[in-house]
């Protein structure tokens, strides 16, 4: 045995011996102090803690911006470029959002976010009955491409990235912004940002679905096929675990399902016929960050170490941007309270600092009054200078992975990535995550975490500051909340109306018969998309379309 080794084993016996009298002489633990997932971690981490797990885990951690990539994706991270503080907005008509993204913009955002409203979700325009009392309530309403051209008026697409938080009839929505990119003249390798479009995600715990599982997949692999070919610095799929997350589970439930997602759709491209190193280096993920702040970390850097071993030894990618997990982030829309709405600042500042301390990419922080209403300008203000204030006051940003080599979060990060890896055997056990949704497996275990965390809150056992501990009487709201004009509804129907006047009627018809002979004959349907929306096919008339020949999806009760 080497010098070195018995140096190490000297002092990991006397941090052991050290260790036991500190806990001897500490008091009980108090319940309150157990993580979010329920994972027993004991009051003071040692050497002894790396040496269980295997001491070369952290010997072999390597650099950023190396395989496995633990530490982070870039070399030098944050000093070389601050990640994208990207904030979600989106409300009433698209002029108005315009107003808020251009606000964003001048006040230092550096890429845009967009929420559109209940019906552009679901696939259907403003003046459809199913619209009626949802249209731009929690979200931009959009129908048409024409809607499109306005919600980015002014903002020129090759210089700001975007970022589009829709699923069921992604495709359509994509097709519009790919129209108006070309309308403004940018390269198509000039087009950059984000289309979340991860439909199995709504399946488990969104359920803002359109069309039966196979369909669905089908056409999110449709829009990876297509950017890969034309528009190679979009990233056509956002692997979704904050909605999973956001729905009640565990951080490990959520990093589990979040990445057998993402396999089942790297599956499905192969299956296509898409080389992996042509696709995979253009998908990127988005996550949660909840409460437990060094649990949130080491998601993080278990999610980019599990992630770049599967691509290179599963799926055998050889290029390195395809084993990168690049992540967006945002803190914990279920962790706002609407009693003393104030704290949740503090509720998100702390979060946003566990996802800056975990690497992320790109980050999104909650509005204090998002629980209440859509965020007001002021309210969204203190949340993007939160972002910055860590950014250019705190001086994390200063240092790549500076956590990395510390016993706690070291065997954390060994912790949630061996739970997740058992989770993903389970599915892969079961015939994949495709097969899984559909026997409802994720969608139990989420609702099963959901259920024993709020009998947790009910007898106490977690605290939520405001809610069950620390009560007052508030007599009255003390914050102003977003109103939403009600003429939205009308305006938005009314310019649509005008829309299928002036638009050329046989142009439309034609292109939407030929969408519907592709969607028949199974060939990749973005091109016809494309020339629909360009000759102003609204949203609903193109997923009505395709709901008629797909049918439409009926998730199955369970008991």
């Amino acid at each position: 045995m080497s010098k070195h080794s018995n140096d190490l084993k000297e002092s990991q016996a006397a941090w052991n011996q050290r260790r036991e009298q500190i806990e001897k002489k500490s008091p009980p633990r108090d319940e309150r102090f157990t993580t979010l997932s329920d994972m027993d971690v004991p009051l003071l981490c040692t050497p002894d803690d790396l040496d269980k797990i295997n001491f070369d885990y952290v010997r072999d951690l390597g650099f950023p911006g190396e395989f496995p990539y633990t530490r982070g994706v870039q070399h030098n991270m944050y000093r070389g470029k601050l990640w994208t503080m990207r904030q979600f907005a989106g409300f009433a008509s698209p002029a108005e959002t315009n107003k808020r993204f251009k606000m964003l913009l001048e006040r230092g955002q550096t890429g845009l976010s967009t929420a559109f409203d209940m019906p552009t979700l679901m696939g259907y325009d403003c003046d459809s009955p199913k619209a009626l009392g949802e249209v731009g309530k929690c979200g931009v309403s959009l129908s048409s491409l024409e809607d499109m051209e306005e919600l980015f008026a002014g903002i020129p697409l090759g210089e700001v990235t975007t970022s589009m938080t829709i699923n069921g009839p992604a495709i359509v929505i994509l097709a519009m912004y790919y129209a108006m990119a070309e309308k403004q003249g940018v390269p198509k390798d000039k087009v950059r940002g984000t289309l979340q479009n991860d439909i199995l995600k709504e399946y488990i715990a969104q359920k803002e679905w359109l069309f039966p599982i196979a369909p669905a997949v089908k056409l999110v692999i449709d829009t990876i096929e297509y950017g890969t070919l034309h528009y190679p610095n979009w990233n056509t799929v956002s692997i979704s675990g904050y909605h999973i997350r956001e729905a009640g589970a565990t951080a490990v439930q959520e990093l589990a399902f979040t990445l057998a997602d993402g396999m089942a759709y790297v599956e499905e491209s192969i299956k296509r016929g898409i080389p992996v190193d042509d696709f995979a280096p253009r998908l990127s993920f988005f996550f949660d960050v909840h409460n437990d702040f060094f649990e949130e970390i080491a998601k993080f850097r278990a999610a980019r170490r599990i992630w770049s071993t599967m691509m290179k030894d599963r799926y055998g990618a050889k290029n390195p941007k395809s084993w990168m997990l690049r992540t967006h982030a945002q803190t914990a829309g279920v962790s706002l309270t609407a009693q003393q709405p104030m704290n949740n600042v503090v509720r998100v500042a702390i979060q946003a600092l566990a996802g800056v301390l975990g690497g992320v990419n790109s980050l999104h922080t909650n509005s204090m009054d998002e629980t209440l209403a859509l965020p007001t300008d002021e309210a969204v203000l203190v949340a993007l200078r939160t972002q910055q204030v860590i950014a250019e006051e705190s001086g994390v940003a200063n240092f790549a992975d500076p956590l990395g080599g510390s016993y706690l979060v070291e065997s954390l990060t060994h912790r949630v990535e061996q739970e997740a890896l058992g989770y993903i055997k389970k599915i892969d056990d079961m015939g994949g995550m495709i097969a899984a949704v559909e026997n409802g497996y994720p969608q139990a275990e989420i609702a099963n975490s959901a259920y024993h965390f709020q009998q947790q809150l009910e007898r106490k056992e977690k605290v939520m500051v405001g809610v069950n501990k620390y009560q007052i009487n508030e007599k009255k709201r003390n914050i102003d909340t977003l109103y939403i004009d009600r003429t939205i509804e009308k305006r938005q129907a009314e310019k649509l109306r005008t829309l299928k006047q002036k638009r050329d009627a046989a142009r439309v018809k034609a292109c939407l018969e030929k969408v519907g002979n592709d969607a028949k004959s199974g060939v990749n349907l973005m091109p016809a998309i494309i020339e629909a929306v360009k000759a102003y096919a609204t949203l609903q008339e193109l997923c009505d379309l395709l709901r008629g020949i797909y049918g439409e999806y009926r998730e199955a009760g369970s008991f």
